[in-house]
């Protein structure tokens, strides 16, 4: 199913396509990558061998490392995963916890999305007068915001439409033992306060962040990290 992902998206995102065939793409993507988590999660009901819970760590580099810890938690949130943010030289560590079905689509889509972020930055001019790093601190956030929306949706549309009426049990499930195992490394954990974004240019990230597409192909990390900090 991840590799009809990969196939929808790669269609979606050809400068061939047509706004309204694009979006068709991204829809369809977006529904098969929410029901790939359903499904994962109901085989692991039957056989918990098959979709263990983990953790992995990722690093956020510097530029704008912050606002990618933003996108992160934008994503692995409604895909019931968990983070805790780390400082870690002029960036993060990212410690992530859930299940490995689940850590891998945030994986997936968070390579996907910081592409996507960096091309719409650079074609979006900073209006006239405005630093440029608080306007592009502020777009982040718009784009995180509506990216984190539009996975809440999908994801509860998937345990909506799966025709089994104990899903919303097991992954209610997932999501307490996935909390768990945070709780057992982290037993003190603390909430981080909100941010204060000065710049203009969160509803120039949020029109972005609904034209995403939610979903990526295999693209190389540190290729990502270079395109984000131009």
């Amino acid at each position: 199913m991840l590799s009809k992902v990969r196939k929808l998206l790669a269609q979606a995102e050809d400068p061939a396509c047509t706004p309204a065939e694009s979006a068709a793409f991204t829809a369809k993507a977006t529904e098969l990558i929410a029901r790939y988590g359903v499904d994962r999660a109901l085989l692991a009901a039957r056989d918990p061998a098959t979709d263990p819970v983990g953790d992995r760590v990722m690093d956020i580099v510097a530029p704008y490392a912050r606002d990618k810890v933003g996108l992160l938690a934008a994503v692995a949130e409604p895909l019931r995963c968990r983070c805790v943010r780390r400082r870690q030289g002029n960036g993060f560590a990212l410690h992530l916890f859930g299940f490995a079905s689940d850590l891998e689509r945030v994986d997936l889509l968070f390579t996907s999305l910081l592409v996507q972020a960096a091309h719409g930055l650079a074609g979006t001019a900073v209006p006239a007068g405005e630093h440029p790093a608080a306007f592009r601190r502020s777009w982040l956030a718009g784009f995180a915001q509506v990216i984190g929306g539009r996975l809440w949706a999908a994801e509860t549309a998937a345990a909506s439409d799966s025709g089994t009426p104990s899903v919303a049990l097991v992954l209610a499930d997932r999501s307490d033992r996935v909390q768990r195992r945070l709780a057992e490394q982290y037993p003190r954990l603390r909430t981080a306060p909100p941010r204060r974004l000065a710049g203009t240019g969160f509803g120039s990230g949020a029109q972005a962040g609904r034209r995403a597409d939610l979903g990526g192909r295999d693209l190389g990390g540190t290729a990502t990290e270079r395109q984000l900090g131009r």
